[in-house]
């Protein structure tokens, strides 16, 4: 990372992690990922809004699901992470560390993405069978648990049924983090509706600490979530959105999905940057604080 003199410990395709034996300090960069690759140009002030939505939201989650957020306040930092505080004010949190599980949960309550297109080819999404008659962007009667496995950077998550998450995971512990998810899911989308957003769908991934499932990495973020404009929202189009499909959506009109993906034009960027802004100030009523 250019803007820290201390190496990560481990990598993600966004964050940045450090290990500080009992504890861990993740660090949202500005980087961003599509279609499994993590693209050369970075998103401004991308990494601030992952890190200041998802403290929001673990805070309106208290109550419902236990999380690993300990602080997200420069006056915590470890001593060694002090000359770097105007860099990781507002994209850093210090995080129990957790034994995480090996799915994604991913909670969809509307009909888009690869759910949409194994709808169109088998009346399903990961196994469940679906009424007939869905089109893009339909909603769905009640949200459904559509897990899927983790992937390596560079490879690619696979949805999965619930019985096979049962099988990585035991049947119990399937349910529950189904159960989790769904009540998250409910108690996230009923606030979002309140501001006019849609939560089309979202991810969401738990550990484990002290024997307690704990809510951890980000959370409903524009990178693990499908952000819809509820006063815009037309059944059997694609929806204006509030996160990364508009990079994606870039990337397929100008990519063949041969080589390594092209760089983004500054109008594509600067427009990424705004809709991340866009999504944190109307999910949260607060003004967007610039670093």
């Amino acid at each position: 990372m250019a803007e820290m003199g201390i190496a990560p410990d481990s990598q993600g395709k966004v964050r940045d992690l450090y290990d500080l034996g009992e504890s861990l300090l993740l660090v949202a960069s500005d980087r961003i990922s599509a279609f499994d690759y993590v693209l050369e140009d970075d998103i401004p002030h991308k990494g601030t809004v992952l890190t200041q939505l998802s403290c929001f939201w673990f805070e309106l989650l208290e109550g419902v699901v236990d999380n690993h957020l300990i602080s997200a306040d420069v006056a915590d930092l470890p001593e060694q992470f002090k000359p770097y505080e105007d860099y990781l004010r507002g994209r850093f949190m210090l995080v129990k560390k957790a034994a995480m599980f090996p799915v994604e949960c991913i909670v969809r309550g509307y009909l888009a993405g690869s759910g949409l297109k194994e709808y169109e080819k088998q009346g399903t999404v990961c196994g469940i069978a679906l009424p007939e008659g869905l089109v893009n962007s339909s909603k769905l009667a009640k949200p459904i648990f559509t897990p899927s496995t983790k992937a390596e950077i560079g490879d690619h998550d696979e949805n999965i049924s619930f019985e096979k998450a049962g099988e990585l995971l035991g049947e119990s512990v399937a349910l529950k983090l189904s159960e989790l998810s769904l009540e998250v899911y409910r108690k996230a989308r009923d606030h979002a509706a309140e501001q006019g957003i849609i939560i089309a769908d979202t991810k969401f991934e738990f550990g484990v600490v002290d024997d307690k499932i704990i809510l951890a990495d980000e959370v409903l973020t524009p990178d693990s979530s499908r952000f819809w404009a509820a006063d815009a929202y037309q059944e059997g189009l694609d929806q204006p959105s509030f996160d990364k499909q508009f990079v994606r959506d870039w990337l397929d009109a100008n990519w063949d999905r041969t080589g390594n993906p092209p760089r983004l034009p500054q109008n594509i960027i600067e427009k990424t940057s705004e809709k991340y802004i866009q999504a944190y100030e109307r999910i949260t009523g607060k003004i967007f604080r610039y670093n």
